[in-house]
């Protein structure tokens, strides 16, 4: 037995010796068991890139909210080039592109703001205003004409003495250039306008009487600030001279505070008389300035006007508001809304 034991151990426990030391090693298939952690592993980490993609498009789209100015007379509070219409807003007396911004981010997207930056405050403080109203209103529509035109629709929002430089300045552009739409409010008509008491008014009854001495006693600085912006339109305001010229064919929308100081209701049929197009008035809950730099102002019926919501019936929403206010009332032209 032995030799067959030796015979058959010989040759096999040889050659078997050496590489039967490696079976276990080559018996190592079950290290292959560590690919799969390995594999399972990817694509649970294959989540989070699938989740980064979200994060750089919400990272693009906030510089296109951000405010930014367009040259030197235009703020944009929250651009929206999508936006179907362009509403440029005209500040009060002292007032500056600022007080428009949460009317801005309210309209959105149905409108992108342009506020006007005047001269002489905010970030123009250095820069002169024009000496009187006509250099104004001349300065103001060369610096809008560029971004008006058939190709984006566009309207105009002015308030108090804002009311009357942007229906100035809709004349003064060549007719291919003016807005369909200006709305008014806290003015009296152009024709109106001279007989007003509000330029012999000092600037601190005039701060008082547009409820902003509120929002800035409390530090003496912008006291001053508002102050001496308010005497610098008040001066210009004071050059301003009322002639007979064909009335707008943009449609007008006039409207006041129910609760204004300084403007009687019966003051805004006159506006009737500045445009061929359509007009409207309405009486609205606030003072003399709707929109101010901590109240939008009225976002409900410019989105309607601007949408063309409020074109079949103008009267009705300002029922509505009658009816809240006790105060309120509307006519309008029977011809329909050109906007």
């Amino acid at each position: 037995m032995s030799p067959t034991t030796g015979a058959a151990t010989g040759p096999t426990a040889g050659p078997t010796t050496g590489p039967a030391a490696r079976p276990p090693i080559t018996a190592r298939p079950p290290i292959t068991a560590r690919p799969r952690p390995a594999a399972t592993a990817p694509p649970a980490r294959s989540a989070p890139p699938a989740a980064a993609p979200a994060a750089p498009a919400s990272g693009r789209a906030v510089p296109a909210t951000r405010p930014r100015t367009e040259g030197d007379w235009f703020l944009l509070p929250a651009p929206r080039a999508a936006a179907p219409v362009r509403l440029f807003c005209f500040p009060h007396a002292g007032g500056d592109a600022t007080a428009f911004t949460p009317l801005a981010r309210a309209l959105a997207p149905a409108a992108e703001v342009w506020a006007l930056r005047p001269p002489a405050r905010g970030g123009r403080s250095r820069e002169p205003m024009p000496a009187d109203f006509a250099a104004l209103t001349a300065a103001v529509a060369e610096a809008i004409a560029p971004h008006l035109g058939p190709a984006r629709r566009a309207a105009f929002y002015g308030q108090s003495f804002g009311a009357l430089l942007a229906h100035e300045v809709a004349r003064a552009l060549p007719a291919d250039r003016r807005p369909e739409l200006v709305v008014v409010a806290g003015a009296p008509s152009p024709s109106e306008w001279s007989e007003r008491e509000s330029k012999d008014l000092d600037a601190a009854e005039l701060l008082r009487l547009t409820g902003l001495e509120e929002l800035v006693r409390a530090d003496p600085e912008l006291v001053e600030l508002a102050l001496g912006g308010i005497r610098t339109d008040l001066a210009v305001s004071a050059t301003y001279r009322h002639r007979p010229h064909p009335p707008l064919a943009s449609a007008l929308y006039a409207l006041a505070g129910a609760d204004d100081p300084m403007l009687a209701t019966t003051d805004l049929t006159g506006w009737a008389a500045h445009t061929r197009g359509a007009f409207g008035h309405r009486i609205l809950p606030g003072g003399h300035l709707l929109a101010t730099v901590d109240r939008p102002g009225p976002v409900d019926l410019l989105t309607s006007l601007l949408t063309g919501r409020a074109a079949a019936d103008p009267t009705a929403a300002a029922t509505a508001v009658g009816t809240a206010t006790g105060t309120a009332t509307a006519t309008a032209t029977e011809e329909q809304p050109s906007w």
